[in-house]
C-alpha cells in the first residue's frame, strides 16, 4: 500500500474507534464517501443459521435479506461464502458495488457493501477497501459488548432463552491462525439447548472441546453452561487436559448428583509438533480426513462429565499431519434418528466430509448440518447438533 493509503487507514481506524457503538455504519459511510466517493454503504450480517445476510437498518425493521446459498445467490452472498471481495457491475452506468467480507481472525460476521464509481483503479484499491473492512469488523466485535443493535439485526426471528444462553457462551463461529483454521455451527440455530463448542489458543497449544449437555431447553443450557465454565476455569488455571475433565466432572456432579451429566470430547494440539491429546468423556465423535480417506478416530470411551463422583479421567495421544481435516460432531449428528429411517450415522458423515474436502472449514461444518437437515426433512431436529471442523497446517 502507498504511504497515503496507510495514512488514510490510520485516520479511518481512529475515527471508527471514536464512533459510538451504534454509529459505526454512519462513520464508515462518511469515511468511504470522502476517500473513494462511495454513495452508499450497507452492512449485512450473517443470521444465526448462516442462511441469509441481514441488512442493519433502523430496528426492529430490516431491509431485504440476501440469500447465502442456492441457485441464484447474490454477489454479497458469494463474497461471504468465499471469504473474498467481489465487485458487482450495476445497471447504473459507471457504478459498481464492492462486496467486502467481514472476517475477524477467521470468524465470519457478514459483508460490507460499498456503492462507488468506476474504475476501482486495480487490485491496490481492493486491497485498501479490504483492509478498511477488516478494521470495521474488529470495531464491530468490540461494539457488541455495548449495544444489542448488531445482535438483534442478525435475527430472522426470536431466539429461545436457551439458545440466547448458548450463543453467548460460544467463543465465536470461526478462528484462524497460521497453524489451523476452525469453523463451527449449531442447529437448530434459534432453539439450540445443550450442545456447545469451545476453543482457546496459546503460543504453544490449541484446546478444543465439544459438549453435549443432556436434556432440552433451559435445563440443558444451564447444564452446559456449568460444564463449559468449569472446563474454562480449570484450563485457565494451567491444569492438564485430564485434570480439566476431572474438575469439570466434580463441578457437574456437585450440582446434579449424577442425575444430569454432560458428555464431552476434550482435544489439545501442540502447535509446534502436531501431537494431540484427547479425553473422551462421552458421546461427541472425531473424524479425520487424510489423503482423501475419512476415518473415525477411536478413543477409549470414559464416563460423561458429572455422571459419577470423582471419576478419574485418562488422556490418549494421537497425531495430526499438515493437510489433515478434523471434524467433531455431537451425538445429535452421528446418532440422530429419523422416523422410519436409520440414524444419520457414520457412513453419511464420511460421505459428506469427503465430498466437501475442497470447501472451507466453515462451509464443511455447515454442509454436515445441511446433510442432517435433509435427513430429517427440515430444521425441526429431534436433538441439538454441534459441528466443529478444523484444517490443520502446522508449523
Amino acid at each position: 500500500m502507498t504511504d497515503d493509503c496507510e495514512a488514510w487507514l490510520g485516520i479511518a481506524e481512529r475515527a471508527l474507534r471514536a464512533a459510538p457503538p451504534t454509529a459505526l455504519l454512519g462513520a464508515a459511510g462518511e469515511l468511504l464517501a470522502t476517500y473513494v466517493q462511495a454513495s452508499e454503504v450497507t452492512l449485512l450480517l450473517a443470521d444465526y443459521g448462516l442462511a441469509v445476510l441481514q441488512p442493519v437498518t433502523q430496528l426492529p425493521h430490516t431491509g431485504e435479506q440476501v440469500e447465502v446459498r442456492g441457485e441464484a445467490v447474490a454477489a454479497a452472498g458469494r463474497a461471504f461464502s468465499a471469504e473474498a471481495p467481489i465487485v458487482e457491475v450495476t445497471s447504473e452506468p459507471g457504478i459498481v458495488i464492492a462486496h467486502l467480507p467481514l472476517t475477524v481472525r477467521g470468524d465470519r460476521l457478514g459483508v460490507l457493501s460499498v456503492r462507488l464509481p468506476e474504475p476501482l483503479e486495480g487490485a491496490s484499491r481492493m486491497l485498501e477497501l479490504a483492509a478498511f473492512a477488516t478494521a470495521f469488523g474488529h470495531e464491530l466485535v468490540v461494539a457488541d459488548r455495548d449495544t444489542d443493535l448488531y445482535l438483534q439485526a442478525r435475527r430472522r426471528r426470536r431466539l429461545t432463552l436457551a439458545a440466547e444462553m448458548q450463543w453467548q457462551l460460544l467463543p465465536g463461529r470461526g478462528f484462524k491462525r497460521p497453524e489451523f483454521t476452525l469453523g463451527g455451527h449449531l442447529e437448530p440455530a434459534y432453539a439450540i439447548g445443550g450442545d456447545n463448542f469451545d476453543w482457546s489458543t496459546s503460543d504453544a497449544c490449541l484446546t478444543v472441546t465439544v459438549t453435549d449437555g443432556q436434556g432440552h431447553g433451559i435445563d440443558a443450557a444451564l447444564l452446559t453452561n456449568l460444564a463449559v465454565s468449569a472446563l474454562r476455569n480449570a484450563r485457565r488455571a494451567g491444569i492438564g487436559l485430564a485434570d480439566q475433565a476431572c474438575l469439570a466432572d466434580q463441578a457437574v456432579y456437585a450440582e446434579y448428583g449424577g442425575k444430569r451429566y454432560a458428555p464431552s470430547l476434550l482435544l489439545q494440539f501442540d502447535l509446534a509438533t502436531g501431537q494431540a491429546r484427547a479425553v473422551d468423556a462421552g458421546s461427541p465423535q472425531l473424524f479425520r480426513l487424510r489423503h482423501d480417506t475419512v476415518r473415525r478416530v477411536p478413543f477409549e470411551a470414559q464416563m460423561p462429565l458429572g455422571m459419577f463422583e470423582e471419576t478419574d479421567y485418562r488422556q490418549q495421544s494421537f497425531d495430526v499431519l499438515p493437510g489433515d481435516r478434523l471434524v467433531v460432531v455431537s451425538s445429535g449428528v452421528h446418532g440422530s434418528p429419523a422416523q422410519g429411517q436409520n440414524a444419520f450415522g457414520e457412513r453419511a458423515l464420511r460421505e459428506i466430509i469427503a465430498a466437501t474436502r475442497t470447501a472451507s472449514a466453515h462451509e464443511t461444518a455447515r454442509a454436515v448440518v445441511d446433510g442432517l437437515v435433509q435427513h430429517h426433512g427440515g430444521y425441526d431436529l429431534p436433538q441439538d447438533a454441534a459441528v466443529v471442523c478444523m484444517d490443520w497446517r502446522g508449523r
